[in-house]
């Protein structure tokens, strides 16, 4: 089983910044996509920012130029870093990763347990 433990969350003002953390544990062959979604109350979960193991990234138009995602391959670990925050931000974020288990095994799609952001003067 694959395992993704979320950190970093918190309140933050208007205009401040937040990094959040993600570590990806487990009996894992590869993590070939690692991402961020988030949820606010009431609204379906959206993707924030996704990034390959090559380092190729996708960025949500909501955040782009404010978020900036970036992911250690040996580690298995993803970060994401956002600035200039606004109340819109505000929601569950949720570490995700597309893994295989084995060498010929299916992907398979891993959530975390979801940390809150809260954005609020």
């Amino acid at each position: 089983q694959v395992q993704l433990v979320e950190s970093g969350g918190g309140l933050v003002q208007p205009g401040g910044s937040l990094r959040l953390s993600c570590a990806a544990s487990g009996s894992i062959f590869s993590i070939n996509v690692m991402g961020w979604y988030r949820q606010a109350p009431g609204k379906e979960r959206d993707l924030v920012a996704t990034i390959t193991t090559g380092g190729w990234t996708n960025y949500a138009d909501s955040v782009k130029g404010r978020v900036t995602i970036s992911r250690d391959n040996a580690k298995n670990t993803v970060v994401l870093q956002m600035a200039s925050l606004k109340p819109e931000d505000t929601a569950v974020y949720y570490c995700n990763a597309v893994a295989q288990l084995t060498e010929r095994g299916a992907a398979i799609r891993v959530w975390g347990q979801g940390t809150q952001v809260t954005v609020s003067s």
